[in-house]
């Protein structure tokens, strides 16, 4: 039986592939206390930046094994994709008051993307 969606499940674990390498890459970049992502040092959501740096590894780690496990087609790939893209677009929209607005709405957009290819797959195809 033909399932829909196939190809949108394709684009969501290549979109979490990306999006989980950018984090696990901002992530580092935080935990090392660069200037990246503030001068000031005083906007934090959290703590401090350092535990946003962790929280974002964290988020990187676990979207990149939900795209590789995507990929293959298992269904740990569909659930931890659902959580991570919900989780990742709850972040995204905690960043926008930081220095980046535009590039935090790109992600949140996508996250949104991936969650409605990953939510709708499974529906049988009907042919007349």
């Amino acid at each position: 039986m033909e399932v829909r969606g196939e190809g949108r499940v394709a684009f969501a674990a290549v979109l979490l592939l990306i999006a989980g390498a950018l984090n696990v890459i901002y992530g580092i970049a935080a935990i090392s206390e660069a200037h990246f992502f503030t001068d000031a040092d005083t906007h934090f959501v959290l703590s401090g930046l350092n535990t946003w740096g962790w929280i974002t590894v964290l988020l990187g780690l676990i979207e990149v094994t939900g795209g590789f496990s995507l990929l293959s087609g298992n269904a740990y790939g569909r659930v931890i994709g659902i959580t991570a893209a919900s989780l990742g677009a709850i972040g995204a929209l905690l960043a926008v008051a930081g220095a980046y607005r535009f590039w935090s709405l790109g992600v949140f957009a996508l996250c949104v993307i991936v969650l409605h290819g990953l939510i709708v797959y499974g529906d049988p195809v009907e042919r007349s």
